[in-house]
């Protein structure tokens, strides 16, 4: 059974000079979602007491120089490295040969293909994420919620870069799950928004001109969804075009509190972070975890909840 848990720029956590290091590699700390898990690593290896040096590239689309840094990190030898893949493919060479030097893989944010990692020869101690085709589902659950099980209407949704199991898993989950619960919301068009925000603002823009009737938008990031929010107001449609992120990020919330982005569904990046760490650290020393993936909860997050601010879960919310 899955186990549902709740508790470029280098950085490094001075702990006592017997501890452990674990390196830690990240996409790019430029997006408030990796800024928030950091600071989970940062707490996580604090309660734990290791060491780690953390490194990231400038941007979600840099693979080539991640695969770079990713070797560079192998130099110093870490105990563990906690990765986060910019695709499922990319870093397998580094990582093979992080198993091959004895040092144990965790797939940080469940980046990685357990599968095609196999099949290349890696072996991964434990993911540790979002389950992201439930993500993509709660989006579409709190769509259908507010529109009705009878409404009907195109649909946009944006995806990740091509090739990220992360981005395809949320935009897989969305449209099944709508499909499922409001056959009339139909999906007219799903593409990569490559993470980024003025190309999803772009896309937002074409398919608005093709559907002028767009009832809602499915962004697999918050930072795609922001592109997507700035094209409905430009377009003045603010009031008939929903638009849901993922991941719950700073900026997310602000927007959403301004009553600009409609939800998100929040991820918990720190308790990602912390809890990827905490569990290398008891990894290391015999404790087994008991699936080989682990997923922390979601939230939707919208001006409702924010505003309110019972839910306990936002204590997590960084």
């Amino acid at each position: 059974m899955k186990k549902l848990l709740m508790t470029a720029a280098l950085a490094l956590f001075a702990a006592p000079a017997t501890a452990e290091t674990y390196g830690v590699l990240m996409k790019t700390l430029a997006n408030p979602f990796w800024g928030a898990m950091e600071l989970g690593v940062r707490e996580g290896a604090e309660a734990a007491g290791v060491e780690y040096y953390l490194q990231a590239v400038e941007s979600d689309q840099a693979a080539e120089p991640q695969l770079n840094v990713c070797n560079t990190m192998l130099e110093r030898q870490p105990d563990a490295m906690i990765t986060a893949a910019i695709n499922s493919t990319i870093l397998l060479p580094c990582l093979k040969r992080a198993n091959d030097m004895g040092i144990p893989v965790v797939d940080l944010d469940g980046n990685l293909d357990h599968k095609i990692a196999m099949d290349a020869g890696v072996d991964i101690a434990f993911s540790i994420g979002s389950d992201n085709v439930a993500a993509g589902a709660q989006g579409a659950e709190w769509l259908v919620g507010q529109l009705g099980a009878d409404a009907s209407g195109p649909v946009l949704v944006i995806e990740g870069l091509s090739g990220n199991i992360t981005g395809q898993k949320r935009a897989t989950g969305f449209a099944d799950k709508l499909g499922e619960l409001a056959p009339g919301l139909e999906v007219v068009a799903s593409l990569p928004g490559d993470w980024d925000r003025g190309k999803a603002a772009n896309i937002t823009n074409d398919i608005l001109t093709a559907h002028p009737d767009l009832v809602a938008v499915f962004a697999a990031n918050d930072g795609m969804a922001l592109g997507s929010v700035e094209t409905v107001y430009a377009a003045g449609l603010q009031d008939q075009v929903i638009v849901i992120g993922v991941d719950g990020n700073s900026d997310a919330v602000k927007s959403i509190k301004s009553g600009r982005l409609n939800a998100s569904v929040a991820q918990l990046p720190y308790l990602v972070g912390k809890q990827a760490v905490e569990m290398v650290s008891k990894l290391k020393m015999g404790e087994t975890p008991d699936d080989d993936w682990i997923y922390v909860p979601t939230m939707v997050l919208t001006k409702d909840v924010l505003d309110a601010g019972t839910e306990p879960m936002l204590e997590y919310v960084k």
